[in-house]
């Protein structure tokens, strides 16, 4: 309710002065689809626009079965959305826009200002004639598939008439648009987040600044006594005249009071894109951060003219400092934060990447039970809501492009087209500290290197208060690939794709020795885990290469269970990343199935797996107590060690009610392993129980031993791996 109380004065502060002419009208459903492949036949083409098409409503994809279920057979290729809307005749006179937030991968926007007639029929929409009996006219491209775009309609509609927007899609790979290919993660075709009609007037603030909100917010000397904020409003006049107008600039307390106003005179001509800084002194403010206390400010901007608000845009303001100290850690304002970190994929299982907010809340909610303090948003731009969402959760936020895993020559300018639309369209989210420019990628290394630092300096051009980061797969920390932006990032997979696992601990060594100075980031790290694929004991070499079609929970368990032993006492990783928190989709892959298994959490989001619960035992402050090897109930080995997670203190076991008391310490103080556990013929009771702070707390499982037990599996992996892990 005090919530609910706090929206409710926000909004009546902000809109008591006038009824603003900016109108966002969502533009989601009644849409109708049509997939191919379609013929190239020109006499022939127009008529795949008749007949049937389905009806569906935005997030849609038409990948969302085939990319998950079997690999190396999906479509990709073109598709069409179309819809009939009418401009109403009140926009006449002023500026329309439509804006995509996600459209997956290549675009082509049309718009007919003669739709042709259709009838509805079940979830179908029948069309009588095809599109050439129209007038269709090409409003813009865009290519890329993870980041906005908007595109104008204002001189093209049919004011007070129907109109219909035609939307061609294709999600075929191309050298020239990131990513290059489908084999890291796949590109769903479609409209896959939400779209929006954006209506202001001639004088506005602008819309079509690449997607972006058209004002930047800047933080300087952050304090809590003072912070010094310079925000860049970015104005457009489509009168033929100068236009008089007053920028004003109000930041909002939660509680809706006002913490500071500015007011700034302003003559806006009618040529260009034009610019008004505003600097604001903030005197005692509440500082963002994180976890602790994700403190918000709405910051306001409007547009008046004669004392009439014609246009606003709503940011909002965190007002807080990172600072990465080499070999040491991250400091939040000053305060040191620990740096828990998850990789996030965005698909859904049965949705693929077309998801609700309420998705994207159910991955924040597991996220935050794991103890994450920090999310790299792998590999691509993700959702607006989720970024909004982390901001006032309080996760500290990686985010990236999807130039990854190989390099073709002719991705520089789409690649640059990205990290642009990346940087402006989420520049004022306080919750995102780095910019990631690639993710393995290597060959040709000049070009690799020229275009990262390309990258880099554009990303310090755009944005020259955040941090830049860069990430391999060499296990090579001074390679001339590696060192072209602010932090270095590595993703090794010891015991996995090479070495074993307790590799690890030598590598971690090896770089605190050598490499003390440099800002280095362990950015993915993980081993597959499939949680119908069980076995008692594993070795120290995981199943990629000879078995990948048996991928036993336990030896992920094991590997988590080293590496975050290793990274806990290795200060020189300034951050860590585990890769992932969910399993997700590969639909190209060497592997038996079409999914990456690596997730702490399963891909429909109902199972978490035993590696969850380890580092819910290290990173989180809620109470966790819990036996590992829950789903390997068929025993074959009478003697056994029993594993324990346990953060409230030394946890009592019982094995058929009786109590064992001898243990040892594992890799943290959270990890408690019982050795020599006897097991009885038959159904065995495991029991741990703890207690906190008065309040009692207890796991059980059951396992079933038997002598020879044919249903239980007791090999301990292969013995050999490869040498190196690149692009996989």
């Amino acid at each position: 309710m005090k919530l609910k109380h706090f929206y409710c004065l926000l909004l009546l502060t902000i809109f008591s002065q006038a009824t603003f002419a900016r109108e966002v009208i969502p533009f989601n459903k009644e849409w109708s689809f049509k997939k191919g492949p379609f013929t190239t036949d020109p006499l022939q083409y127009a008529d795949i626009f008749t007949g049937k098409w389905q009806a569906v409503s935005v997030p849609h994809t038409w990948n969302a079965a085939d990319m998950q279920t079997v690999k190396d057979k999906f479509y990709t290729g073109d598709a069409y959305y179309r819809k009939a809307f009418k401009a109403d005749p009140s926009w006449k006179g002023k500026r329309v826009f439509i804006r995509f937030e996600g459209v997956n991968t290549n675009t082509e926007v049309y718009l007919n200002t003669a739709p042709v007639s259709f009838s509805a029929e079940k979830n179908d929409i029948v069309y009588s004639n095809s599109t050439v009996n129209g007038k269709y006219n090409i409003v813009g491209r865009h290519n890329g598939g993870y980041s906005a775009f908007t595109l104008e309609l204002t001189d093209m509609l049919k004011y007070g008439q129907e109109n219909e927007i035609l939307v061609k899609v294709n999600n075929e790979a191309r050298p020239d648009v990131i990513p290059v290919n489908h084999t890291l993660f796949p590109m769903y075709g479609g409209i896959y987040r939400p779209v929006a009609l954006i209506v202001t007037e001639k004088v506005n603030i602008a819309v079509n600044d690449f997607a972006s909100p058209g004002i930047y917010i800047r933080q300087e000397n952050v304090s809590k006594k003072s912070a010094d904020v310079e925000v860049k409003v970015k104005l457009e006049n489509k009168n033929h005249d100068a236009q008089k107008v007053e920028v004003v600039t109000t930041v909002f307390e939660r509680d809706g009071t006002v913490k500071v106003k500015q007011t700034t005179p302003y003559t806006i001509l009618p040529q260009g894109r034009q610019q008004v800084l505003q600097r604001i002194a903030i005197r005692n403010p509440h500082l963002w951060q994180g976890l602790e206390d994700p403190y918000l400010y709405k910051l306001v901007t409007q547009v008046l003219q004669a004392g009439k608000v014609v246009d606003e845009v709503i940011q909002p303001l965190g007002l807080r400092h990172f600072e990465l100290k080499a070999g040491d850690g991250m400091y939040l304002n000053g305060i040191k934060t620990p740096m828990y970190g998850v990789t996030r994929h965005q698909d859904h299982w049965g949705k693929g990447s077309a998801l609700s907010n309420a998705d994207h809340d159910q991955d924040l909610a597991i996220i935050k039970e794991i103890g994450a303090t920090t999310i790299r948003l792998a590999h691509y731009q993700q959702s607006e809501y989720f970024y909004a969402k982390c901001d006032s959760i309080g996760f500290i936020i990686w985010a990236e492009i999807p130039f990854v895993n190989r390099v073709t020559t002719q991705e520089e300018n789409n690649a640059k087209q990205q990290l642009t639309e990346l940087i402006r369209q989420n520049f004022n989210h306080p919750s995102i500290y780095v910019w990631g420019l690639h993710n393995e990628v290597y060959s040709p290394q000049a070009y690799t290197i020229e275009l990262t630092t390309k990258l880099n300096d554009l990303a310090k051009t755009e944005d020259p208060d955040r941090y830049s980061v860069q990430v391999s797969g060499y296990n090579v920390i001074d390679h001339p690939v590696n060192n072209n932006a602010d932090i270095q990032g590595i993703n090794h997979y010891f015991g996995w794709y090479n070495g074993k696992i307790q590799d690890v601990e030598q590598w971690a060594d090896k770089i605190t020795r050598d490499f003390a100075g440099y800002k280095i980031i362990f950015s993915e790290y993980g081993a597959e885990a499939n949680p119908k694929h069980q076995q008692e004991a594993v070795g120290d070499i995981g199943n990629q290469w000879s078995n990948p079609a048996f991928f036993p929970e336990e030896f992920s368990t094991k590997f988590h269970e080293i590496h975050w032993g290793v990274i806990a006492k290795h200060p020189v990783f300034v951050a860590s990343y585990l890769w992932n928190t969910f399993d997700f989709a590969t639909p190209i892959t060497f592997q038996v199935e079409p999914r990456n298994y690596k997730g702490m959490v399963t891909f429909d989001r109902a199972l978490k797996k035993d590696p969850f619960y380890w580092y819910k035992a290290n990173w989180s402050k809620e109470p966790v107590l819990y036996l590992t090897q829950r789903r390997v109930v068929e025993r074959g080995n009478q003697i056994t060690p029993v594993t324990v997670y346990s953060n409230i203190g030394t946890p009592q076991l019982f094995v058929n009610g009786e109590e064992i008391k001898t243990f040892r310490k594992g890799y943290t103080d959270v990890h408690y392993i019982f050795e020599q556990v006897k097991l009885k013929e038959g159904e065995n009771i495991v029991e741990v129980k703890g207690l906190k702070d008065g309040k009692a707390f207890e796991d059980k499982i059951t396992w079933h031993y038997a002598k020879d037990n044919a249903k239980s599996s007791e090999k301990d992996g292969p013995k050999s791996n490869k040498s190196e892990h690149i692009g996989l």
